[in-house]
């Protein structure tokens, strides 16, 4: 049986109508644009009659931080196994074995079946195998070193299978464990500071940009774009203005992230190195390569998660009220958007923690999966060496194309399953991460909000 809301009593407990219409009736009122009512709305009372009392920019700020904060700490090591998955295929050069010492020519050489792969180089990953003029140390590494049958390069194998065993990871939980074991535990958090760093400021944007674009009368997104798709559009534009600002942080911390070292000391060192030589070499506006990729990742990522989350969370809310006997789908558009939200706005902590959770977990794991094969591009293109310092003619690495070409170039050589490489890994940390994030910045805006009304119902009551 469905139940109509009660207007006269909503009327007089949330819209606060002047008494001559409430005398009047609902049914007397004329009929006000939407856009127009709302604005009226908030001429006549300044507290907003739908978000009632506003939170200040810092209290928004407060809470996206807090949300921020406990993401990173949960998902990082995610996010550290996703990238060393995603760019352990990265273009290398290859190897000029005329200037190799003459006696790594001689063992290479010495069997006809060895192979010289594209990969193969000389490191310092067995010290313990066999040296060069006694003073360098070097590995063969190629995946068919196996084949050699010289007694000193059979020794090679050994170290060669170990190492890349050691290195090569499969899974998210493999990732996980040989990351811990062979670099140390800390690793798996490598590059939190700069997560943390470029966290603050963009969710401030995205989130404060997002509620302002989305909900303000003044927007012009909230003016021109129908309600049913202006998720799509407020989430879009806040996601590039907020990845263009953080844009070098954004590659700092992939880079850093991406660095293979027993310590964070010297990848940490090595990633200001690289940074410096790129931008003395291609200039500051460097500092945003990849930005390309990470606007085709995440504008549609934000507008997707957005839309998603809205309309998981209405129908969650709708439910609710329907329990509750009161039936939102009776009302238009507008009015339908700031009963939500004013439902939303009187439920418990408990109850905005579970909403926001469940649809921000839902929508964020469909838009990543959607978007994975231009996270792939974007953390290639981040990770890549330059071509010029490994003597690399730039055309023939593919990571140097533009975003089209590299795409196309994974999928004719590794296939459907090298564009949603690291699939897994991401969606573990960005289904929590948008559940974490989003529900930590509800809950601490309806702290603050309440924080705000207890203030004012003491200023009122000491007036």
């Amino acid at each position: 049986m469905r139940h109509t809301m009660p207007h006269d009593a909503d009327v007089q407990d949330h819209d606060r109508l002047p008494l001559q219409q409430q005398a009047e009736g609902p049914e007397t009122l004329p009929y006000t644009p939407p856009v127009m009512a709302e604005m009226k709305a908030r001429a006549a009372d300044p507290v907003d009659p739908v978000d009632p009392p506003e939170i200040t920019v810092l209290q928004r700020m407060l809470s996206a931080t807090t949300g921020s904060l406990l993401t990173a700490l949960l998902v990082t090591p995610l996010d550290v196994v996703r990238v060393r998955l995603q760019s352990q295929n990265v273009s290398r050069p290859r190897v000029d074995f005329a200037k190799l010492p003459a006696n790594f020519q001689k063992i290479v050489a010495s069997s006809p079946t060895a192979v010289r792969p594209t990969d193969l180089g000389v490191t310092a990953c067995c010290r313990e195998v066999f040296f060069v003029n006694a003073n360098s140390e070097v590995c063969l590494a190629g995946p068919k070193a196996a084949q050699a049958e010289t007694a000193a390069a059979a020794a090679v194998p050994d170290c060669a299978v170990e190492q890349h065993q050691k290195k090569t990871i499969n899974s998210t939980v493999d990732g996980l464990r040989k990351i811990a074991r062979n670099e140390g535990i800390s690793t798996l958090w490598r590059g939190l500071s700069p997560t943390l760093l470029m966290s603050i400021p963009a969710n401030v944007i995205y989130f404060t940009g997002y509620e302002w674009l989305r909900f303000n009368p003044e927007s012009p997104i909230h003016r021109a774009t129908p309600d049913q798709y202006a998720p799509l559009v407020a989430g879009a534009f806040a996601r590039v203005l907020a990845a263009t600002a953080v844009g070098p942080i954004e590659l700092f911390r992939t880079r850093l992230q991406a660095a293979q070292g027993q310590s964070a000391a010297g990848p940490l060192r090595d990633t200001f190195q690289g940074l410096r030589r790129m931008v003395q070499t291609h200039g500051i506006h460097s500092l945003w390569r990849g930005l390309t990729l990470t606007l085709w990742r995440d504008a549609p990522f934000s507008a997707m998660y957005w839309w998603g989350y809205e309309t998981v969370r209405s129908q969650l809310t709708e439910a609710r009220e329907r329990r509750r006997g009161r039936d939102l789908l009776d009302l238009d558009g507008s009015r339908r958007v700031r009963e939500r939200r004013r439902s939303q706005s009187r439920e418990n902590h408990r109850a905005t923690f579970f909403d926001s959770f469940a649809a921000g977990s839902l929508s964020g794991a469909a838009a990543s999966i959607a978007t994975m094969p231009f996270d792939v591009g974007k953390t290639r293109t981040q990770v890549y060496r330059e071509a010029a310092q490994a003597g690399v003619p730039t055309a023939a690495v593919a990571e140097e194309q533009t975003m089209g070409r590299l795409l196309w170039h994974i999928f004719r050589t590794e296939g459907v399953a090298g564009l949603f490489k690291g699939w897994i890994p991401r969606t573990l940390k960005v289904a929590p991460a948008c559940a974490i994030m989003i529900s930590s910045y509800e809950v601490g805006k309806k702290v603050f909000r309440g924080m705000n009304e207890r203030a004012r119902e003491r200023k009122m009551n000491g007036a």
